[in-house]
């Protein structure tokens, strides 16, 4: 596929039923031959269990400086879901593309891959990196091992461009967030006696009431 367009490239991204619960090293093997028939060499970093990778590889100096082009290739479920279409094949209707990660995030990555030609072919004075993750959807938790890896050696980046969803709006910063966890405890008792025990779920329920009152009056002050 060394003339594929990002198209051709899209279609059989979406043919890789990348779930997060299962394994993406179906799609990461068609990225590393693709990108070798460019001469682009490429890492992978995988998980504990040997089911899944992210890939990485750099067109261009061995140098900082340079953009990294990132996305990720895990996709949501689509159990219970009223597709009309098979879900993980292309299919085009009124003129759009149909097919889960077609935008979040198969497309942007497929456009990276059809520009690839384009890097290797050009005298690049700094690098392009390219960086494809897995299990983004269950927290963002497959580029924490490749990013650490990358962390020790000489050469940064100058910045990374994420090709999230975002109706092509340059995205600048992220609102970011913030996870606690929380125990309600109560006390046990005989239904009989009730007055005297603490129904846990019961203020669980309260608190849970509480913040969301709270979240909307940030939300709208």
């Amino acid at each position: 596929m060394s003339d594929a367009s990002s198209r051709e490239l899209l279609a059989r991204l979406i043919g890789f039923a990348t779930v997060s619960r299962d394994s993406n090293l179906e799609l990461i093997r068609f990225i590393e031959a693709y990108l070798a028939e460019h001469g682009v060499q490429s890492e992978l970093f995988f998980n504990e269990e040997g089911t899944k990778a992210n890939l990485f590889a750099t067109i261009g100096p061995l140098a900082s400086g340079g953009v990294v082009l990132s996305g990720h290739t895990d996709v949501v479920p689509v159990d219970g879901q009223a597709w009309t279409v098979d879900p993980f094949r292309l299919t085009e209707k009124d003129g759009r593309l149909y097919g889960r990660g077609t935008a979040d995030m198969k497309g942007f990555i497929a456009s990276v891959l059809a520009a690839v030609p384009t890097f290797v072919q050009r005298p690049l004075l700094t690098p392009v990196h390219l960086a494809f993750s897995y299990d983004e959807e269950v927290g963002c938790l497959g580029v924490r091992p490749m990013l650490a890896e990358l962390e020790k050696r000489p050469f940064k980046p100058r910045l990374c461009l994420i090709g999230e969803p975002t109706e092509l709006k340059p995205v600048l910063g992220h609102k970011g967030k913030l996870a606690m966890r929380c125990e309600v405890r109560g006390a046990a008792c005989h239904s009989a006696y009730a007055p005297y025990g603490v129904n846990a779920i019961e203020y669980a329920a309260q608190l849970i009431g509480r913040l969301g009152v709270i979240g909307e009056q940030l939300a709208h002050p």
